[in-house]
């Protein structure tokens, strides 16, 4: 693939869902296989949306790394900067749908996932300067080398219009010894680094400091961010730059799976964003992108296509 418009940085697994809904793991008799991992997830909804998207990231040299690469390319996305960890595993995820609005994850990324393996040279340089708009997540710097090397990767777009992060804080892939801390340390470096802020009140406490929406994306736009979206689930969500904040309400649809419905929204602000659409519309038309991901079952298969997110919106 050639002209990426977007690169999205990090993690990479494949989902396993469980076949039988509304019981726990011990109870399930079957599971379905996805692509999965937030960063691929985004990847994958903004080819959806037409994008030209490609995902830096690495796999193990197992069965699965090769079916994350066939699935990008099925799905329309380049895995050419998908690289290989020799001698770990391409991270699994089971899912328990149970409840299907949150559903509890139980990962297996030991000892360490091959996408935090992430070293400067597995990295496209030109691209990343070059980009019309680069995705990197908190949970890209849980853990060294690829702490580093996000760290790198920012300080080398140079805070380039389009940068965006994804707050994306999951506590069981940060140290056990003062967790929170060391990720608002971490997280808070790379907002000083970023454009582009997204993530739910819950992220945006641990990012800084406070959950309270308003006050949340104050403190993001005080430190540079151009423009903060904090996720307030059947609240709406919250968009503010330095012009003002404005809430864009809820899509109500009946919930299957929450799991994907943030990177769905994800994948749609790419979309917005390239698009050169102002704020408000860009959180509208992603609002809806995540709540049809919400009503499906899966997390890149779910991807929305533009004309359901219309006739959602316009419902």
């Amino acid at each position: 693939m050639t002209g990426i418009e977007a690169l999205t940085v990090g993690r990479v697994g494949v989902d396993l869902y469980p076949e039988q809904s509304g019981v726990p793991l011990a109870g399930v008799r079957s599971f379905a296989k996805s692509l999965g991992g937030t960063a691929t997830n985004v990847a994958v909804a903004a080819a959806r949306l037409g994008r030209r998207s490609g995902v830096l990231t690495k796999v193990g040299p197992d069965g699965f790394g090769e079916y994350v690469r066939q699935a990008l390319t099925g799905f329309g996305v380049s895995a050419e900067h998908v690289g290989t960890a020799p001698g770990l595993l391409t991270p699994v995820v089971f899912c328990a749908l149970d409840p299907p609005a949150d559903p509890p994850l139980l990962f297996y990324r030991s000892p360490i996932a091959p996408d935090l393996t992430l070293t400067g040279p597995d990295v496209p340089w030109e691209v990343i300067e070059r980009v019309p708009l680069l995705w990197v997540t908190g949970s890209g710097v849980s853990a060294e080398p690829a702490r580093t090397t996000q760290r790198e990767i920012l300080l080398r777009r140079g805070r380039r219009e389009h940068t965006v992060l994804d707050l994306d804080y999951r506590p069981m892939f940060w140290p056990p010894e003062n967790t929170v801390d060391t990720a608002r340390a971490e997280i808070g470096w790379m907002l000083d680094h970023v454009t582009v802020a997204v993530g739910n009140r819950d992220e945006a406490a641990v990012a800084v400091g406070t959950g309270d929406p308003e006050e949340a994306a104050g403190r993001m736009l005080a430190r540079g961010v151009r423009l903060v979206m904090i996720k307030m689930g059947a609240e709406g969500v919250l968009v503010a730059t330095a012009e003002g904040m404005r809430t864009v309400p809820p899509r109500r649809v009946e919930v299957v799976c929450g799991l994907g419905a943030g990177d769905g929204f994800g994948g749609a602000l790419v979309h917005g964003l390239l698009s050169g659409w102002e704020p408000v519309r860009a959180a509208s038309y992603a609002n809806a992108a995540g709540a049809l991901v919400a009503s499906r079952l899966a997390c890149a298969d779910a991807m929305p296509t533009s004309e359901e997110i219309e006739e959602l919106l316009h419902a």
